[in-house]
């Protein structure tokens, strides 16, 4: 079996991704599976990362705020989209997939819009409560829909195949072994906070952040794992070098990174999570059991981290 997944933007899309081609490798071996996306991505890292074979095609989103720089993205988007009929035809005769999988982000539109007209067998995956545009569009070509929850259904074209699967999450968050973990990473006997602000970071996340770890810089008992992302490399340290914290690199009780590869090993090692109310965070929380402070962003369509993030505190399994 050759299996093509397209997914891109956000780790909310592409580690999804990551479980379902995992899955699909434990189920059957000899399975051959492909990605494809944006090697200026997110998804290009992770992907080859993770040893699967990558197909670039560039798919920009378009954006809806009226600026002159938006203007220009715009333009830019245009043309990608002009170029994707004939790439994606590439990217599909090369692979000669037996099943197109798309994970969300731009790039799956034409991918699976593609393959649904060349006839191949085609699945979506929408994460969230409120679906994204890609899965609205792609809800009237592909076989089936799979769901996070059944309430997204009522967004979808009437006519749409859709399964409520809930959202796939790596393996490894359910088996990573606390007591090894914590060993290995010297925390026995501390408390374990780790943060992130989303994939690409999140300035309130970060600044909010940097006031914690200032406040706890003297508890010698408390180790804080934080994720900066992208946007926040170089605002974090002067966050904390606002605060006094001048030796964030060498502190032995702090572990600053741009982006957490191990999410699973440090999801085990935490005593308390604190980050966005992504669909993908939500289920590795609850894969691992975790107490957790959620912050939904206010940057996303029809604010679906908030709705996310209350599915947990109505149940009081996190603030």
């Amino acid at each position: 079996m050759r299996v093509l997944i397209a997914a891109g933007g956000t780790a909310g899309h592409i580690n999804p991704a990551l479980a379902i081609a995992g899955a699909l490798k434990a189920a059957d071996p000899a399975a051959e599976i492909h990605f494809a996306g944006r090697k200026e991505g997110m998804e290009y890292g992770l992907v080859t990362k993770a040893g699967y074979p990558f197909h670039h095609i560039e798919i920009n989103g378009f954006q809806r705020k009226p600026t002159l720089k938006n203007v220009g993205r715009n333009v830019v988007a245009l043309y990608h989209l002009a170029l994707s009929g004939p790439r994606t035809a590439a990217i599909l005769k090369e692979v000669r997939p037996d099943l197109v999988i798309g994970c969300g982000g731009y790039v799956s539109g034409p991918l699976v819009r593609q393959a649904a007209k060349m006839g191949i067998p085609t699945l979506t995956h929408e994460q969230n409560a409120f679906p994204g545009v890609t899965t609205k569009l792609l809800s009237k070509y592909v076989d089936c829909v799979m769901l996070a929850v059944p309430e997204a259904k009522k967004y979808l074209n009437q006519n749409a195949s859709y399964v409520v699967t809930g959202n796939p999450v790596r393996e490894a968050f359910f088996t990573a072994d606390r007591k090894a973990v914590r060993k290995k990473m010297g925390l026995e006997g501390k408390i374990c906070v780790l943060s992130f602000g989303g994939s690409l970071g999140a300035r309130r996340v970060n600044e909010a952040m940097a006031e914690l770890i200032a406040h706890n810089q003297n508890n010698p008992d408390i180790f804080h794992i934080h994720a900066t992302g992208a946007y926040g490399v170089e605002l974090f340290p002067q966050l904390l070098r606002q605060k006094g914290i001048t030796n964030s690199k060498t502190n032995k009780n702090l572990d600053i990174r741009e982006y957490i590869y191990d999410m699973p090993e440090c999801f085990a090692a935490a005593d308390l999570i604190i980050g966005r109310s992504g669909a993908s965070t939500l289920s590795e929380l609850e894969a691992a059991g975790k107490a957790s402070i959620l912050i939904p962003s206010p940057n996303v369509a029809e604010n679906h981290q908030y709705h996310n993030a209350m599915t947990l505190v109505r149940k009081n399994a996190a603030v």
